[in-house]
């Protein structure tokens, strides 16, 4: 009886050793380098499959090169919104924009279970299933961006498909850079992203 006790557990461990576990899963990573410094982002393409895919699309054909990160949202600079927020946000090539691809469908937080949190990196939208190149980074716990919330008159919220894993001195720099309202004046400019 202890021997197939044994044998059961031993089995047991193996089988745990042979199965792949999605904790050990290696999610891709991204290097935004920008005039300012670079930022290394995890895009999860576990939780958010699809906008992971369009993020690594845009990012593998080239077009965030010569890209710029154009916006910095502070508590100071929105004073139309009852809600306010932190981020930057960034967005591919102008010289791209025929190229760019369609829409992508909203990724919704309610479904992917990922939350703007500090240093989240998400999509920026105007409409539902409106995303393409534009992108954002959050600086502090964004939870109004989340599904049902409040920063988006339709409570769909953003697609959440990423986070910094370094380089959030430099997205506070970005963020603190002169500015014309909330447009970046000069714009900071990314040389490169690249898979690493």
């Amino acid at each position: 009886m202890i021997w197939g006790l044994l044998v059961g557990l031993f089995a047991a461990g193996l089988a745990h050793v042979v199965q792949p576990s999605r904790a050990d899963d290696t999610l891709p990573r991204v290097i935004i380098e920008t005039d300012a410094g670079d930022v290394e982002v995890e895009v999860d393409t576990v939780r958010a499959p699809d906008t992971a895919a369009n993020f690594l699309r845009y990012v593998d054909g080239g077009f965030y090169n010569g890209g710029r990160f154009h916006r910095t949202v502070k508590p100071d600079n929105q004073p139309n919104n009852d809600v306010k927020i932190e981020v930057i946000q960034a967005g591919a090539s102008a010289t791209r924009t025929r190229d760019y691809f369609p829409p992508i469908s909203l990724e919704r937080t309610s479904v992917t279970k990922l939350t703007h949190a500090d240093g989240t990196v998400s999509m920026a939208r105007s409409e539902p299933d409106s995303a393409r190149d534009q992108f954002f980074i959050c600086i502090g716990d964004q939870p109004e961006l989340d599904f049902r919330g409040k920063r988006n008159a339709d409570g769909q919220g953003f697609a959440a498909f990423g986070r910094v894993v370094r380089g959030m001195d430099v997205v506070r720099k970005i963020q603190a850079a002169p500015a014309d309202g909330q447009n970046l004046r000069p714009p900071v400019r990314i040389v490169r992203a690249r898979r690493l």
